[in-house]
């Protein structure tokens, strides 16, 4: 159940974004927008390095819903603004523990998690079917304009986070059960419980 109308955790960003979406609304048109998905607890060395990279599937699963046109994974559009040292995550001992101080891969290194969270933008485009007149041809190739009468959403991107969380979720399942099948000692240990 999200906590505002827009899906915005912070009250001002959300207030800007209503505002914005409603003047869409009331000019016939629509919006698209960014949904971000964190996803915490995933055990290092799941996916694999070439042909099941994680980032791969994931970015396949989440690009195969219907209004997602670009998906982006830890820094992902950033990273070829920055340089080699200021992009690359270091590693360090933190608890005992070997751990990065940085997570501008988005918890996937080489195809494979790392145990950071992973952070997975979707981009998702304007409601194609809006009130305002548009320009298209007709069959017999003639300009013509159409408008589209009806109930028209101006913006689904915070429908869409739950769809977003979701095939996540299915993706990161089928990709730890195959990670899990992989080594039968991990089969053994599963059905011995």
């Amino acid at each position: 159940m999200l906590s505002s109308p827009t899906g915005l955790p912070e009250e001002v960003a959300d207030q800007k974004a209503g505002d914005y979406v409603r003047q869409c609304q009331a000019e016939g048109d629509s919006a698209g927008g960014v949904i971000e998905c964190r996803i915490d607890g995933v055990p290092a060395g799941i996916g694999d390095p070439v042909f099941c990279k994680l980032d791969a599937i994931l970015a396949q699963a989440v690009m195969s819903i219907g209004a997602v046109k670009a998906v982006e994974i830890g820094d992902g559009i950033l990273a070829p603004f920055q340089k080699g040292s200021e992009n690359n995550d270091m590693f360090c001992m933190k608890d005992g523990k070997i751990s990065k101080t940085t997570n501008h891969s988005g918890g996937i290194l080489g195809g494979i998690s790392d145990g950071d969270p992973i952070i997975l933008r979707a981009y998702i485009k304007p409601t194609p079917s809006i009130a305002k007149k548009q320009q298209t041809v007709s069959t017999d190739g003639q300009p013509i304009s159409i408008e589209i009468h009806g109930r028209h959403d101006p913006v689904i991107v915070p429908r869409a986070i739950v769809v977003v969380e979701s095939m996540c979720a299915i993706t990161l399942l089928d990709a730890m059960i195959t990670n899990m099948s992989a080594k039968a000692s991990s089969i053994l240990q599963f059905y011995s419980k």
